[in-house]
């Protein structure tokens, strides 16, 4: 999918791809499972450090040396690990930072009813501002109060991108998803943890539906 000077593709899971044309920069979120023929990363953000965001298998195929990964603290012994020189950064929610023209903010990602993403662990949803298009990207969490946020960043922006976990058991379910978007209002909202380690596609489809009911575009990506 191309929007404006991005091109973006979701390659399963939680994992994204992101290509800034203006630039030719190549950016991931979450590698997992990946196919061993993908271009380079210039940029990966990792939202936590469980296995099915934060593999070293996957990151191992899509780094080069100089690659720069955002990371949560705990994902650090796992960064380590690559076999290229790359550059670390560890963050925490709540920051603001600049990498050349790209704006990327963190807020929280966290489960409320749930052990599994304890607010403690300080684990990330990222917020990439790419000019006048914003990627929202929330990581493993439930419907959480800092979406009622989510809506200051959206002054002087064209596009708006939510990329929402649907799959329920360890984040939202599908109904749980398609409130996050109407609270957050984005242009454009897109499922994603569904199809492997939990949901199935019914919970995209479901997601999409009650997102059109609320007025809101949502669309089902398919698999790159």
């Amino acid at each position: 999918m191309q929007i404006n000077n991005l091109d973006l593709r979701w390659l399963g899971h939680s994992c994204f791809f992101i290509k800034n044309l203006k630039d030719n920069k190549v950016l991931y979120i979450d590698p997992y499972n990946l196919r061993e023929d993908l271009e380079k990363a210039d940029i990966i953000f990792i939202t936590h450090s469980h296995y099915d965001h934060c593999s070293v298998e996957d990151l191992n195929k899509v780094v080069k040396p100089g690659t720069t990964i955002f990371m949560s603290a705990d994902s650090q012994s796992k960064i380590t690990r690559l076999k290229v020189d790359i550059k670390m950064h560890i963050i925490e929610p709540n920051k603001e930072f600049s990498l050349g023209n790209l704006r990327i903010s963190t807020i929280p990602s966290y489960n409320i009813d749930k052990p599994f993403h304890p607010k403690e662990e300080g684990w990330l949803g990222y917020i990439l501002k790419f000019d006048d298009t914003i990627i929202y990207h929330a990581g493993d969490t439930d419907l959480i109060p800092e979406f009622q946020k989510l809506t200051g960043h959206k002054s002087n922006i064209k596009e708006f991108i939510a990329l929402l976990p649907v799959g329920g058991r360890f984040t939202m379910t599908a109904e749980e998803a398609a409130e996050a978007a109407r609270i957050i209002k984005p242009t454009l909202a897109i499922p994603m943890h569904y199809g492997s380690v939990a949901g199935s596609e019914e919970d995209a489809k479901e997601f999409v539906s009650l997102c059109n009911e609320f007025g809101i575009n949502a669309e089902i990506l398919e698999r790159s």
